[in-house]
């Protein structure tokens, strides 16, 4: 059975979508984009703050489920340009531990919504 979450504190989806779907002990969220859930905007910047308001975004999400980070078992990155990746991965090296991080793919793509730099989903293992 499968249960919607939602939370105020990561941006509300924009389409016929839930932020993450709870199936058994697996939590899968939908992409995450760099849009501050205050605002509703965009964050300013590069990459760097970009990726940093993704993964917040992600954080949020899943302690709605009441999981976190370190429980990501895999992630897919989409990046807008792949010559932005060694910055990128620096960030995202700062969010999950080199031992237990979680499985990854990452891919360029010729568009993200908004103008995003980045956009981020994952699926974690819940407590």
């Amino acid at each position: 059975m499968k249960k919607i979450i939602s939370t105020s504190k990561a941006p509300e989806p924009i389409g016929p979508y839930n932020q993450a779907v709870q199936c058994g002990n697996l939590l899968y969220t939908s992409g995450q984009i760099p849009v501050n859930p205050e605002t509703g905007t965009k964050v300013e910047g590069g990459i760097k703050e970009q990726t940093i308001q993704v993964l917040e975004n992600l954080k949020a999400v899943l302690a709605e489920a009441g999981t976190s980070l370190d429980r990501a078992v895999k992630t897919t990155v989409f990046l807008q340009d792949m010559n932005e990746f060694a910055e990128f991965n620096g960030v995202y090296a700062e969010y999950f531990d080199e031992e237990t991080a979680p499985a990854r793919s990452t891919v360029q793509v010729a568009a993200l919504p908004i103008g995003a730099r980045v956009e981020i989903e994952l699926i974690a293992e819940l407590a």
